[in-house]
């Protein structure tokens, strides 16, 4: 089928650099838009009807750069990722989201509805998280205010690991884009085992939030040495 573009995506699409070809044997990896290649790191949109991220070439994440842009159908998903230091989340205020493992990320809806997605036996379990609850962890961490509807999300890592001896006032706190979220949803899926998870999961998600902080430093030097 022919896709039929309409007038500014014509525009974004003639001002985009021209891509260099991949290199041979590479599998050539397209935007779900509009279907020009995509190599290497890249941007998400997430299709609200669906659920479900696809990937976005330059000239697409430009058209789609804006909280409107995509109409009820599309968000582009950020590439921010915030570690949360002095996050406060005590015993009472996580009791009260109602997450009964020590693992999950939360996101808000364009309607205000908070989902928790954490990890089980049973694989990504999804919960309705009570309103005056997230209204209470809210009211402690103003931060949480600035979460953009259904494209990025909470991550609280408040999970023990005795293998490595993970002290639980390690907590990781960040927010970051859905897409990792949903990066983290994999290496849960394909390592868990059992009722706790496994060694191996928890190594998994150490390299993780590891990457995180690599990822981080590495930003934070670039942008001193300008």
């Amino acid at each position: 089928m022919t896709r039929r573009l309409s007038a500014p995506r014509l525009a974004a699409l003639a001002s985009a650099p021209p891509r260099p070809a991949p290199p041979p044997g590479e599998a050539v990896e397209r935007c779900e838009l509009c279907a020009e290649p995509v190599h290497g790191a890249h941007r998400h949109l997430l299709d609200l009807e669906k659920g479900e991220l696809l990937c976005a070439c330059g000239a697409c994440t430009v058209l789609f750069d804006g909280q409107a842009a995509g109409g009820r159908h599309y968000r582009l998903v950020p590439d921010r990722r915030r570690e949360l230091t002095g996050f406060r989340l005590d015993g009472p205020l996580w009791a009260g989201l109602g997450v009964p493992v020590d693992l999950a990320f939360f996101s808000v809806s364009g309607t205000g509805e908070v989902t928790a997605r954490y990890p089980s036996p049973a694989g990504a379990l999804h919960a309705a998280v009570h309103a005056a609850s997230w209204r209470r962890l809210v009211d402690v961490n103003p931060v949480l205010a600035e979460l953009r509807p259904d494209v990025e999300a909470l991550v609280v890592h408040r999970a023990r690991d005795a293998a490595v001896h993970r002290a639980r006032d390690a907590a990781e706190h960040w927010i970051l884009p859905i897409d990792d979220c949903y990066r983290l949803t994999a290496l849960l899926r394909e390592h868990w085992t059992g009722f706790t998870g496994g060694g191996a999961v928890w190594r998994h998600i150490g390299a993780f939030f590891a990457e995180l902080k690599a990822a981080r430093g590495a930003a934070e030097e670039k942008r001193g040495t300008r």
